[in-house]
């Protein structure tokens, strides 16, 4: 698909693409209401105040694991502090909003298929511009654009079959939908996506991995392998409260030895309310990173899944 592109800060358009991928997921999340191999021994919560702190839990639950039979529609706010590593240059900070849904459809009673889209509504990140003339220097500008676009699709069996076990396997790709060069890729990518976990009544623990490898796109971009690695890790307390890790793994597979992993180390605390009969995020819902641990000096552009 041909690209259109713009002046130095590298806009560019592809066509119909957006539309497309936006009227899909549009689709997909408005569609008719689907059905789930769940199941089948699951009953319901008992009324009253011990039966709406079990929903909450459960709520909480289903939404902690990757392929629950729970559809849900989130977005997701990200703020880095990046270090420029110039002379006389602040560290600047850059932002992303994602658009997260995760929609599981039965393909029969014991087994489900687990779509999960990553849209990125907008990527603002500062880059370097350089002047050559009159005096060298070097300007740190900012670009806001659309990034790429993760799409998995992961086949996953019920409890029928799994019991407490979680597990996935499909494939994985990456869009070039970025609307700058300085907020995605240009490439177009593809690779496996598999999950490994265990859920019972006070905690979740599994791992959750897609590696892409590009095979088209701007050929003067260089060609990419990258990992995701989304370590689960949760505990669940009553009244829809729970603590555990957050941070995704990444390892760009192309880098120098010394620059190949980031390893985030934080925690997330959430409370999860109801309202209006309808299950929703409270205002106690908080993820944060207090302190990232890197252990590579530098990385490529990533899409957080």
């Amino acid at each position: 698909m041909a690209a259109l592109k713009l002046g130095n800060g590298g806009w560019k358009r592809y066509g119909l693409f957006w539309p497309f991928l936006t009227a899909l997921s549009l689709l997909l999340i408005l569609g008719p209401a689907p059905s789930w191999a769940t199941d089948p021994g699951q009953a319901a919560s008992p009324p009253g105040a011990e039966g709406k702190d079990a929903s909450l839990t459960e709520v909480n639950k289903q939404l902690s694991n990757p392929v629950s039979s729970t559809w849900s529609l989130s977005f997701q706010q990200n703020n880095y502090l990046l270090e420029i590593g110039l002379p006389g240059k602040d560290d600047r900070w850059q932002s992303n909003l994602v658009f997260q849904p995760v929609l599981p459809v039965a393909l029969t009673k014991d087994w489900n298929l687990i779509t999960r889209p990553v849209l990125t509504l907008f990527n603002s990140t500062p880059y370097p511009d350089v002047e050559l003339s009159p005096v060298p220097r070097v300007e740190i500008e900012r670009t806001t654009a659309f990034g790429d676009t993760i799409w998995m699709e992961m086949v996953s069996p019920g409890p029928s079959i799994s019991g407490n076990w979680l597990l996935g396997l499909g494939p994985t790709f990456i869009f070039p939908t970025a609307s700058s060069d300085f907020t995605g890729q240009d490439k177009w990518q593809v690779g496996p996506a598999a999950l490994v976990g265990y859920l019972s009544k006070g905690f979740i623990l599994g791992a959750f991995l897609q590696n892409w490898t590009s095979f088209a796109g701007d050929s003067g971009r260089p060609g990419t392998n990258q990992m995701n690695l989304q370590p689960i890790a949760a505990f669940f307390f009553g009244e829809g409260w729970s603590i555990g890790y957050s941070g995704n793994i990444l390892a760009n597979w192309k880098a120098d030895s010394g620059d190949v992993w980031t390893v985030p180390l934080g925690w997330e605390s959430a409370k999860w309310s109801k309202s209006a009969n309808f299950p929703s995020n409270s205002v106690w819902r908080d993820s944060t990173c207090p302190f990232i641990l890197t252990v590579s000096g530098k990385n490529g552009t990533y899409s957080s899944a």
